[in-house]
């Protein structure tokens, strides 16, 4: 017969297969199916028109967009300012 700690054992390792197995097939998550590429990144600082403040401009290269955001002293955080798709903008008939 097996002592207990046998057992207990056995049962622990089994019950970590049965984690291990349901990690391994679980579906992934969107963005590790490929729908969005690995973004190349390019930080920018610049002025914002109309103000005294400036802004940190970041564009990802691959997935062609841009974020501008800005440095909010009173609560800590980035504060977003703008986004902008750049492959529909380079799309777009520009007016006369």
């Amino acid at each position: 017969m097996a002592s207990p700690k046998t057992r207990a054992l056995v049962v622990l390792n089994g019950a970590l297969i049965a984690v291990l197995g349901a990690v391994v097939l679980a579906p992934s998550s969107l963005a590790q199916r490929g729908s969005r590429a690995r973004g190349e990144y390019t930080m920018v600082s610049g002025r914002i028109i109309g103000g005294n403040a400036n802004a940190v401009y970041i564009v990802d290269s691959s997935n062609q967009e841009m974020i501008a955001v800005r440095w909010n002293e009173s609560s800590k955080s980035l504060d977003g300012l703008g986004y902008r798709d750049l492959s529909a903008d380079a799309q777009t008939q520009p007016g006369r």
